[in-house]
């Protein structure tokens, strides 16, 4: 397996796992805004300490700009990278 075939690996089983935290989030609350919140904290949280604010912002907003562009062309769940 070549690094980006094990990279892409390794990044879909973290998506597994994130899309079955949702599930889980789900079932706490119905509210999404409050799904939607909590997710955008953890990737701050994921950051923290590591980079400031603005910089944590920008990189949601790159992620934000891959990943539309698979939405909006009938991507499938679970296959936005």
């Amino acid at each position: 397996m070549t690094p980006q075939e094990q990279n892409f690996e390794d990044y879909k089983r973290a998506e597994a796992r994130a899309l079955e935290l949702l599930a889980e989030m789900r079932a706490v609350t119905p509210k999404k805004v409050d799904i939607e919140l909590a997710l955008l904290v953890a990737v701050f949280e994921l950051h923290r300490g590591e980079q400031p604010p603005e910089i944590i912002g920008g990189i949601i907003q790159k992620h934000l700009e891959t990943i539309i562009p698979f939405y909006r062309e009938g991507g499938q769940q679970g296959g936005g990278h």
